[in-house]
């Protein structure tokens, strides 16, 4: 399959200090990667490599002359003062309303076209980062953190969406993530970051990869959601096999529990 972008030996260096190293990295369409690592691994950076914001010193870039990339960045500071809606903050990307309207129904909140951007919840704000990206029709998007903010029912209900959206599109997806009880479930692809490629292969070939254990700790499973129902945009169980459902309590209690501990690795 031809590679939207592949880097090969991909380095890079600020004011003497090695960020990456000897970094490869292919994506290609239809294919979910997740960039994992501690804190100063150089993901920001190889994002940025990705985007063709920055140059590697060493190594090589090959990117399809047929890439269109859409970018959902990890936070958005809006100050709460503008008065700035939803549909206005989308038509900046050069997008009429009808378009605009699409993606945003596409994500879910279509009904949120008018309401102030300062008043979005975080699970809605993401969802209109992720309607912006998709304006441009990527076969790429490249997604910086697209469960900030969230609480844990609705990161599935998002990582859910991003899978139906590289179904329908049969784009490329690389995901940059601290969630990882979450996140390990919903990729195809596991890349593991420290400055250079620590290991990298399928969720269960990395979780149990000697590097992967010393970097998170033995502890760190993968979370696996088996249920009959799915979740609205403010985590409720809006669907079920059976009526009962809906008033049942959803079974996400060790990650919840894990997430309030502050036992989640910081990715």
């Amino acid at each position: 399959m031809t590679a939207l972008i592949e880097l090969r030996g991909a380095g890079k260096s600020f004011a003497n200090r090695t960020v990456l190293q000897a970094v490869n990295l292919n994506l290609v369409p239809g294919r979910i990667v997740t960039l994992i690592g501690p804190n100063g691994a150089g993901k920001t950076t190889l994002v940025k490599i990705v985007l063709g914001l920055l140059q590697p010193d060493t190594g090589s870039v090959q990117r399809s002359v047929q890439l269109r990339v859409g970018y959902m960045p990890q936070k958005l500071h809006i100050d709460p003062t503008l008065p700035l809606q939803v549909d206005r903050f989308l038509q900046f990307a050069n997008a009429d309303t009808a378009v605009c309207l699409a993606a945003l129904d596409r994500v879910g909140i279509a009904h949120l076209i008018k309401q102030p951007v300062s008043g979005l919840s975080g699970g809605e704000m993401q969802r209109m980062l992720l309607a912006r990206a998709l304006l441009r029709k990527p076969n790429l998007l490249v997604l910086d953190e697209p469960v900030q903010g969230v609480d844990v029912t609705g990161q599935e209900a998002l990582y859910q969406l991003i899978g139906e959206l590289r179904d329908e599109l049969n784009c490329g997806i690389l995901m940059v993530s601290h969630d990882l009880h979450l996140v390990m479930a919903a990729t195809d692809e596991v890349v593991c970051l420290n400055q250079h490629v620590c290991c990298h292969g399928t969720p269960q070939q990395v979780s149990v990869d000697p590097e992967f254990v010393a970097l998170f700790g033995a502890k760190t499973a993968l979370y696996t959601h088996h249920h009959d129902h799915e979740h609205g945009l403010h985590s409720g169980v809006v669907n079920g096999a059976t009526s009962g459902l809906r008033d049942a309590t959803c079974s996400h209690d060790t990650a919840q529990q894990a997430a309030k501990e502050g036992s989640q690795p910081d990715v």
